[in-house]
């Protein structure tokens, strides 16, 4: 995302995808490669799977394309292989499965901090359905995630 990046990992075997954590987006990719880099270092990964928010029509729409060009140069800086995964309805599926943001005190509006809070948490669990979906995937299993096109690439 612009704001924010959702993080997951793949477990031992590559079967299950998990919710890590989310971090703030940095001022430049360097910012954003150091910040992941030690994560991937930590986690041992071998390749970063990056969602591709494509328009509900499929097209790469601006978004689309700064987000590709972004986890190009984050590969690239990081040394990795990346897949790009459609990430079209991954946050309303986090949604639905986390339910509703919280509510302020007395039932009234949510605060600035609890807003943030469940967005952060949004962003993680919307990583782990790409990731789980990539992984579905790859392992020849149904995709959690329904989709009229299939316009996932890999660059190496």
């Amino acid at each position: 995302g612009e704001r924010r990046i959702g993080v997951a990992v793949a477990d031992g075997d590559g079967a299950m995808a998990r919710a890590l954590v989310t971090v703030r987006r940095g001022r430049s990719i360097d910012a954003d490669a150091t910040t992941l880099g030690a994560i991937v270092e930590a986690e041992r990964a071998d390749e970063l799977v990056v969602g591709l928010p494509l328009e509900a029509s499929g097209a790469e729409g601006p978004m689309a394309v700064a987000a590709r060009a972004w986890a190009s140069a984050l590969g690239t800086r990081l040394r990795k292989p990346v897949t790009l995964r459609d990430e079209r309805l991954t946050s309303h599926v986090a949604e639905t499965r986390l339910g509703p943001m919280p509510r302020g005190r007395s039932g009234g509006p949510p605060t600035r901090s609890q807003r943030e809070t469940y967005r952060s948490r949004i962003d993680r669990e919307a990583a782990a359905i790409i990731l789980q979906d990539e992984l579905d995937t790859r392992a020849g299993t149904r995709s959690s995630m329904r989709r009229p096109i299939d316009p996932q690439e890999t660059h190496r």
